[in-house]
């Protein structure tokens, strides 16, 4: 993936198994539109993203041409995510597609400063959180305002951010239950505003993690220090469990 994301050359080898790799994607791909389910692709290191984006874009084209099933996924502290962004737009303005979106801020950013260090390139990632802030705002307001050919699943733990997303949908009479938007937050995290978003009648989903332990606790760890830049929000939360547990006791 490095190599495609480089447009380095490929040995005879690796065009084989770059052929075999987008015949499996699209073979998923398939599955998934002719069983309409959504399918979400993740987003990875911004060294092997570009390959990973344009499959994802390949995807939409040949399989959202009604509606949005195949999803890729934004992470906005990516500095160049909002251009991105409009230039998906524009392209599926022209060729008739549905694009699918899951907007994230990501989950890399000290592998991403410390590998540009090292390798002496310009760091692809905001070095000021408050940046990251204000481009996830940007691209969910992007969403929203080309909601007519725009599926958006709204991954966040911020609570300014999905705030916005209720305004949003407030200002262009979009319908709370309106399945081209959803609310997603991990399971176990920022538990009230999945529950309260569910209770007023959004569409909300809970991402759980599935797998060995040794997979899956270094993912929940990363989650868990991403959430930490939340000022004030963590020990709200943290108060919220410690209540709960009261609740138990005593029910």
């Amino acid at each position: 993936l490095e190599k495609i994301s480089n447009n380095s050359n490929l040995t005879k080898e690796e065009e084989i198994e770059k052929t075999i790799f987008e015949g499996r994607i699209e073979n998923i791909c398939q599955t998934a539109s002719d069983n309409k389910v959504p399918l979400f692709i993740d987003a990875e290191e911004s060294w092997i993203q570009d390959a990973i984006d344009d499959i994802a874009i390949k995807m939409m084209q040949k399989f959202n041409k009604n509606e949005a099933w195949i999803y890729n996924t934004l992470q906005l502290y990516r500095n160049d995510r909002v251009d991105h962004l409009e230039m998906l737009f524009k392209l599926a303005a022209e060729e008739k597609f549905f694009v699918g979106l899951k907007l994230v801020r990501g989950a890399y950013h000290e592998q991403e400063i410390e590998r540009a260090k090292e390798k002496g390139y310009n760091c692809p990632v905001h070095t000021i959180k408050e940046n990251t802030d204000i481009d996830y705002n940007k691209a969910l307001t992007l969403c929203i305002e080309n909601i007519d050919f725009v599926s958006v699943c709204a991954g966040t733990h911020n609570e300014e951010s999905s705030a916005l997303l209720v305004e949003l949908l407030n200002k262009h009479n979009i319908s709370k239950d309106d399945k081209r938007v959803y609310f997603s937050q991990l399971l176990g995290m920022s538990d009230h505003i999945s529950y309260n978003a569910a209770k007023e009648g959004f569409n909300v989903v809970k991402y759980v993690p599935y797998g060995p332990i040794k997979d899956v606790l270094p993912y929940l760890i990363r989650r868990a220090e991403e959430n930490t830049s939340i000022a004030g929000q963590m020990g709200r939360e943290l108060t919220n469990i410690i209540e709960e547990k009261k609740r138990r006791r005593n029910a």
